[in-house]
């Protein structure tokens, strides 16, 4: 019954428009009445333990860091450092696209920032060049969402937060597999962009490809420089988002200078804006999260799986299964608070390695991102693009089917992450 109450009021809640961060707050209090336990003090209490946090210090430093990396020319040069490579090749702009979608992947960890750069630069180069627009929509809107998988990670933190996962280990865990999404699309997008009838880029000589990377060195020396200093322990990833926020904010006014002093002011307001919004959910997150574990409802959620206790293969089928679903229904954020302190009792008593399980679980959040009826980068790429939602929709299928096979293959063969990670680890 108590599995019912905390459906009917969170649902009850999102369906009459209530925002997710006041229907995880109403889910709480509703739950607390049910049980007979309702305190105002509690609730406020776990709002602030909520964002009381020095590992959360990182998500407004990372958002901040996306925001300058755009403003500051980063992820324009990156776009023209993928042209020069491979622009020449037959799809060359789409090779292009998911190229860049892996570098600025590393540098921001923004799905929707990193898409609405994509799309602002790389659509009207593509409609030009006779793509199938709605196609190439969709293959951004496919590429932007492995900013979360690969590592510094907004998604990431939150999650290790929630569940009490190293960060470290999450940000290592997330290559390998991003690298695997972002090869799945190469792979599809030569198969269907076949059909189109398009005019291929010149080919750049080494001087010019010299010349682009001299150009976006600096940029692409800032996924070094946070990656490998968390690998090798010479920053947190909460100190690592200090240094990427403050590296993008150099580069942009002292090196590139497209950053100038006077748009600092609307650069910070906009981190501000996201991080308030992030943050109010995560701190909301903690009393809904407080009462899942008190009402016990991990425990009879796993009294339902322990048949699939056994086979922890056919158990991560069905909780990514259930993933996948909410994740087509909320934003990323909201999925991981709400389902990570449901699952994450279940991950451990099953014996599934819970970076593995972190890993996995926000691929599939950020599958969600690309799919119907919310589809939240979907929405990005279409108003960037000016493309109509149902035509974006048409166009992504084909790459939302290659997520799918990339997620499936991790489901069914761990050692693809655990065996990099291990290596990673050291």
């Amino acid at each position: 019954m108590t599995i019912v109450v905390f459906l009917a009021s969170l649902l009850g809640a999102m369906a009459i428009g209530a925002p997710i961060a006041f229907a995880l707050v109403f889910c709480g209090v509703v739950l607390m009445t049910y049980m007979g336990i309702f305190n105002a003090q509690i609730v406020a209490q776990n709002m602030i333990d909520g964002a009381n946090s020095f590992i959360l210090l990182a998500i407004p430093f990372f958002i901040l860091a996306g925001e300058l990396m755009n403003a500051g020319g980063l992820s324009k040069r990156i776009i023209d450092f993928a042209i020069a490579f491979v622009g020449h090749m037959r799809g060359g702009l789409g090779v292009v696209a998911i190229i860049a979608a892996i570098i600025m992947a590393s540098l921001s960890g923004s799905a929707a920032a990193d898409t609405a750069a994509l799309a602002a630069i790389l659509i009207p180069m593509m409609s030009k060049a006779g793509y199938n627009v709605p196609r190439s929509a969709g293959l951004i809107a496919a590429g932007g969402i492995i900013a979360p998988v690969i590592p510094p990670s907004v998604a990431f933190i939150i999650f290790g937060v929630a569940a009490n996962v190293s960060i470290t280990q999450l940000f290592l865990g997330g290559i390998v597999p991003g690298l695997l999404m972002g090869t799945g699309l190469i792979i599809t997008w030569q198969i269907v962009a076949r059909r189109d009838n398009v005019q291929t880029l010149p080919r750049q000589g080494w001087r010019e490809r010299g010349r682009a990377t001299a150009r976006a060195g600096w940029a692409l020396m800032m996924p070094v420089i946070i990656l490998g200093g968390i690998r090798f322990g010479i920053f947190t990833p909460t100190e690592a988002g200090v240094m990427a926020a403050f590296y993008a904010l150099f580069v942009g006014l002292v090196i590139y200078r497209e950053l100038k002093i006077t748009e600092l002011y609307g650069v910070l307001l906009r981190a501000a804006k996201t991080t308030a919004v992030v943050m109010f959910l995560v701190s909301s997150a903690l009393v809904s999260a407080w009462l899942i574990t008190r009402a016990n409802i991990p425990n009879e959620i796993g009294a339902m799986l322990r048949p699939l206790m056994d086979n922890p293969i056919l158990l991560m089928i069905v909780m990514m299964s259930l993933v996948f679903v909410v994740g087509t229904a909320l934003d990323l954020t909201p999925t991981i608070l709400i389902l990570t302190p449901v699952l994450m009792p279940i991950v451990r008593q099953a014996g599934i390695d819970p970076v593995y399980f972190g890993v996995l679980f926000i691929m599939n959040t950020c599958i969600g991102l690309i799919t119907p009826p919310v589809g939240v980068v979907l929405n990005v790429v279409s108003g960037v693009a000016r493309v109509p939602m149902g035509r974006v929709i048409i166009g992504v299928w084909p790459f939302l089917l290659a997520h799918a096979i990339v997620m499936s293959a991790l489901v069914l063969f761990p050692q693809l992450v655990m065996v990099p990670l291990e290596w990673l680890r050291g």
